[in-house]
């Protein structure tokens, strides 16, 4: 199947060199390579359910939207059990330590997600079957 992307031009430069740099034989194989592994880290947090441990991980821009970040923490303040936060200029990057529903902590980081001036949110959950 054949698509099209709109990618800014430093992210496909950055892209470009990662998969080279890499020997993988072309960019549309990088580009399913990458999609298989989005498709398996939202899988992992979509299968997870009863109560779960999980880092959040997500960098922004500072002005925009630092106003609403703090409304969802406070918003989901029963399943964050604390939070860490760096500052780099205009950029901020910040942790999430969260512990509950996994339904919950789902819908943190969609809602994190929903946000154009939070650029990444990394999630690692660790699983109920670990005690």
């Amino acid at each position: 199947m054949r698509t099209s992307l709109n990618v800014p031009e430093e992210v496909l430069a950055a892209f470009d060199e990662t998969w080279q740099a890499e020997g993988l034989d072309s960019r549309s194989r990088a580009i399913r390579e990458a999609m298989r592994e989005y498709v398996e880290s939202h899988a992992e947090l979509e299968a997870a359910e009863g109560t779960v441990t999980a880092v959040l991980a997500y960098d922004y821009e500072h002005d925009p939207v630092i106003h609403d970040l703090h409304a969802i923490q406070h918003e989901f303040g029963d399943v964050i059990t604390s939070t860490n936060h760096v500052h780099k200029g205009e950029w901020c990057m910040e942790t999430a330590f969260c512990e509950g529903p996994a339904e919950e902590v789902r819908n943190l980081v969609y809602r994190l997600r929903d946000f154009d001036s939070v650029a990444r949110v990394k999630v690692m959950v660790l699983g109920t079957d670990r005690e």
